[in-house]
C-alpha cells in the first residue's frame, strides 16, 4: 500500500541531504550507498550513470530503505531522520536529465551535471513508499 508522503517528508527529500540507500545482496545481507534523492509524484527517485549493485541488488530483489537525516534537533537532543520503506523499479535511460535537475539541488545553481559530452542514457530507480518512520514530522 502506497504511503501518502506529509509535506514535511516532502521537504526533507526536496532538501539537498543526502539519500542512504540499503538493498540486499544475494546472500541476504545488507548493501548500504549513498545517492542525490527527489521526487516525482509520490515516488522517490534517483539515479546512476553506470550499472551499479544496488542496481543489480534490485532487479533480484526490489525491496529498499531509504534513511534521510533532518537537519532540527528535537526536545530530547536527537537529530531527526526520516526512513522510507518500498519497493523500487530500475528502468533504463532518463539518468542524466534527473542528476541535472538533482545538482541544483545539491551542487548549486548553474553547475552542469554530469560534466562530460553524451553522458551514458543510465538508469532511474523510482521507489513506491510503503512505510515512513524515523524520528520527526514525517507521518
Amino acid at each position: 500500500m502506497t504511503v501518502q508522503l506529509s509535506a514535511a517528508a516532502r521537504a526533507l527529500i526536496d532538501s539537498d541531504a543526502l539519500g542512504h540507500v540499503v538493498t540486499l545482496d544475494p546472500d541476504g545481507a545488507p548493501h548500504l550507498s549513498l545517492a542525490w534523492v527527489g521526487l516525482e509524484g509520490d515516488e522517490i527517485v534517483f539515479g546512476t550513470l553506470n550499472d551499479q549493485r544496488k542496481l543489480r541488488n534490485l532487479r533480484r530483489d526490489p525491496r529498499i530503505s531509504i534513511s534521510i537525516e533532518g537537519t532540527r534537533t528535537n526536545e530530547w537532543g536527537l537529530r531527526e531522520y526520516m526512513i522510507l520503506s518500498g519497493t523500487a523499479r530500475v528502468t533504463d535511460g532518463g539518468a542524466a536529465a534527473l542528476l541535472q535537475r538533482l545538482a541544483y539541488i545539491y551542487l548549486g545553481p548553474g553547475v552542469v551535471f554530469p560534466a562530460m559530452p553524451n553522458p551514458p542514457r543510465g538508469y532511474v530507480t523510482r521507489v513506491r513508499v510503503d512505510r515512513v518512520s524515523g524520528i520527526g514530522p514525517w507521518r
